[in-house]
């Protein structure tokens, strides 16, 4: 009992020393510039010079479309496999489907009734 504590304990002292001394070798050993430029500092927009501020809040609302986005793609990507082999499974596999897609659409009906999709 005790050789196996003793062997975790070298295995995460050694563990330990190793990425600590990577990590101290990486900081040494890094390749740095021969001098700070001011374009380093600058945000890149596609080659365009930036317009405003380049740290600005986004609304929440741009979340929620992308949520959604992912939501019904996720949805396609179940009915595909479903759609090749909803003969071979039967009526079991149907009523599966159909409920799959009826608990999705209540989800899309409560966000469209909360106008969570509507542009302001």
């Amino acid at each position: 009992m005790q050789s196996a504590w003793l062997s975790a304990f070298a295995f995460l002292l050694v563990s330990t020393l190793v990425g600590a001394g990577l990590l101290g070798a990486a900081s040494v050993l890094r390749v740095r510039a021969k001098y700070d430029s001011p374009l380093k500092h600058n945000t890149y927009e596609c080659g365009e010079e930036p317009a405003g501020m380049s740290w600005m809040q986004f609304h929440a609302r741009y979340y929620v479309v992308a949520l959604f986005f992912v939501l019904f793609d996720v949805e396609a990507a179940f009915f595909f496999p479903w759609a090749t082999v909803l003969r071979e499974e039967g009526t079991s596999a149907f009523i599966a489907a159909v409920t799959f897609a009826a608990v999705l659409m209540l989800g899309w009906l409560y966000a469209v009734r909360k106008e969570a999709l509507e542009w302001q």
